[in-house]
């Protein structure tokens, strides 16, 4: 026979232990990591004064080019005037406004620059992830190739490219991505080594997951923070080679212009119009600057180091 117990007052019973009031007030302090990635990154004054750079850039880039009375390729008749209120950055030799070409060349420059990076960014991701994951003989192969590709200069291969190719937009590209995607296999490859052996890339391997599935559901997006540093970095260099080999007069065929092209063409008249080669140098350092203070940001942000 049971014995019915009686019932006792809710008041009469104590938690000892956890509080919840304090366990509520610490998950609501918990975030995401990509939220605390935020967080760190918008306490980063020079990558947030780079970052205001690069959308003031890439907007003037877009909005000058359509919104202007002139073309960049116009010639109004006024030769090497200086900047005034009519013709803020002044005119070239061949009557040309400098301020619609700056702006002009931002888009070359910029998307010559970014496509390159995005190309690397395929190509390195594919590449370092395959030769990590599988590792063996082929990682030895894999990397074997890109350790001869970086022995050639980089600047050497580039410029034999543009001279057999002849100079122009998708040449350079070519030319910028040829060997360019070494550094990010490598730091990819490094990557999916330390993550290849975590225990749900174990788990998906014994559920029977492809190359292509772990690659693309685990390792990459695992790798995400270093791809996106790396990539920001390459960006500026990419820009910077293009303005250098268009300074060489190996960039894109006039009228087109680039941020290299106006300054190799400014160069000849530094003594007579300064400002054709002040105003394009300016942007080219400037943008240099802002792309390499957002990829120290991220990186900063990224690093486990230096998460609290």
């Amino acid at each position: 026979m049971t014995q019915q117990l009686p019932n006792i007052a809710k008041d009469k019973f104590k938690i000892v232990g956890g509080n919840h009031a304090e366990t509520d007030k610490l998950a609501e302090k918990s975030v995401s990591f990509w939220k605390e990635v935020m967080y760190r990154f918008s306490h980063n004054k020079l990558a947030i004064v780079g970052l205001i750079i690069l959308i003031f850039v890439i907007l003037m880039a877009i909005i000058v080019p359509w919104l202007s009375p002139y073309s960049y390729r116009e010639q109004l008749g006024v030769y090497n005037k200086a900047p005034s209120m009519k013709h803020w950055f002044g005119t070239d030799d061949l009557g040309r406004d400098v301020f619609v070409r700056v702006w002009f060349g931002a888009r070359i420059s910029l998307f010559i620059g970014i496509t390159a990076a995005i190309i690397d960014l395929i190509i390195g991701v594919a590449w370092g992830s395959i030769a990590g994951l599988v590792g063996g003989r082929v990682d030895d192969i894999m990397m074997r190739i890109a350790d001869v590709l970086t022995a050639v200069p980089y600047l050497l291969v580039v410029i034999i490219l543009l001279v057999v190719l002849q100079p122009g937009l998708l040449p350079m590209i070519i030319a910028l991505s040829i060997t360019g995607w070494v550094n990010m296999a490598r730091i990819v490859r490094g990557e999916v080594l330390s993550i290849k052996n975590q225990e749900y890339v174990l788990a998906a391997r014994t559920l029977g997951a492809g190359t292509k599935h772990i690659i693309l559901k685990h390792l990459v997006p695992n790798a995400l923070g270093a791809i996106l540093v790396t990539m920001t970095l390459t960006i500026p260099t990419a820009i910077f080679t293009e303005s250098f080999l268009s300074y060489l007069g190996l960039g894109v065929p006039a009228p087109m212009a680039s941020w290299g092209t106006m300054a190799s063409e400014g160069n000849n008249a530094l003594e007579t119009a300064p400002w054709r080669l002040i105003f394009p140098a300016f942007f080219i350092s400037v943008t240099i600057f802002a792309f390499n203070a957002v990829g120290d940001g991220l990186r900063d942000a990224l690093d486990p180091k230096l998460r609290k």
